[in-house]
């Protein structure tokens, strides 16, 4: 004979209560953010948004330094000085966030991200500052590559389609609608800055993933490679072009603060939300673009288009999720929405 207690909707109603409280629960439990509210996802998304169009300017601004007759490398100290000033002021307000606990993969960080900011820059001094960009942020699908090596990582049909996408959509950008295929010495350094920027990515990951190293640290290595990179620099003449400094200056200043909203609204999206957000970057370069005269084909924006789509799909469905992976493990961004 069945009993009655059991057969009651209030027992059930109870476990399912208890159920709901300990999954609202688990994210505290684990150290894990609490969901969003609607709210806040809409702030988040109009920082990113605020983060790409800083991040164009501080790409177009490069152009107008180096165009005033500041060298690359010159910017690139500029910038990671500006950087490495600002980071020392959070370690004095925010107690506890310098804890360089892996140095290895720190030095890589800094290696790896400093110098593809100075190709980038470099890029930028030769080509249009859109087309730089987004050879620079292929550094997703590089990262995806990186780590099916190092961290045995499957690859993916998804990875495969988006690798076709992005490179269809670069070919349109380089060609330019035509046949032939322009390769000149700038796409070749946007491109090894992607590669490398991939490479320092994947070592974020390992450090935010596994390491729980503070952010405020690996942007604090990332400075310190950039500013050694930059170095060599101080043996150049130097400009006294106010217009040169002044834009030097604003790259600093600008991608500081697009550094700083982009990890502001990073927490409060998904890691595919924040990776779609994140490609507005060569859009806004390229609209950036057009104030120094540098125009837009069609068959360009077609190939804007495609390769920012192509390094999307790559970046949110280009790898393999692991099923037994733990809570604190799925919660870790893949591909960190953040500059190499």
């Amino acid at each position: 004979m069945a009993n009655p207690a059991e057969d009651s909707p209030l027992p059930r109603r109870g476990a399912e209560a208890a159920q709901a409280s300990v999954r609202a629960a688990a994210p505290a439990a684990l150290g894990l953010p609490r969901p969003a509210t609607d709210a806040e996802r809409a702030r988040a998304r109009a920082l990113l948004f605020a983060s790409a169009f800083l991040f164009g300017l501080s790409a177009i601004l490069v152009r107008v330094a180096t165009r005033a007759g500041l060298e690359a490398g010159q910017v690139t100290l500029i910038r990671f000085s500006f950087g490495f000033s600002a980071v020392l002021v959070v370690f004095r307000v925010r107690p506890g966030t310098f804890r360089p606990t892996r140095p290895d993969l720190l030095a890589a960080r800094a290696g790896f991200g400093a110098a593809a900011a100075l190709l980038y820059f470099m890029a930028i001094q030769r080509i249009p500052a859109g087309e730089a960009t987004l050879l620079n942020n292929t550094f997703p699908i590089w990262a995806v590559l990186i780590a099916i090596v190092l961290l045995g990582e499957r690859p993916t049909l998804h990875l495969a389609i988006a690798l076709a996408m992005a490179s269809a959509g670069v070919f349109l950008v380089l060609g330019g609608g035509r046949a032939i295929f322009r390769l000149g010495s700038g796409e070749v350094i946007g491109f090894v800055s992607g590669v490398l920027g991939g490479a320092a990515v994947t070592a974020i990951r390992a450090l935010r993933a596994t390491a729980n190293v503070p952010a405020p640290t690996v942007f604090f290595a990332f400075s310190i490679g950039g500013i050694l990179v930059g170095l060599p620099s101080l043996l150049q003449p130097w400009t006294a072009s106010p217009v040169a400094w002044a834009a030097a200056l604003g790259v600093a200043a600008s991608a500081f603060l697009a550094q700083l909203t982009m990890t502001e609204a990073y927490g409060q999206l998904s890691v595919p939300e924040a990776a779609l957000w994140q490609q507005l970057t060569p859009i806004s370069s390229y609209v950036w673009g057009l104030a120094l005269g540098e125009g837009v084909t069609a068959s360009t924006l077609v190939g804007i288009l495609l390769g920012v789509g192509g390094i999307v799909y790559g970046s949110v469905l280009g790898h393999r999720a692991t099923a037994r992976a733990s809570p604190v493990a799925r919660a870790a961004p893949e591909i960190p929405a953040e500059e190499p």
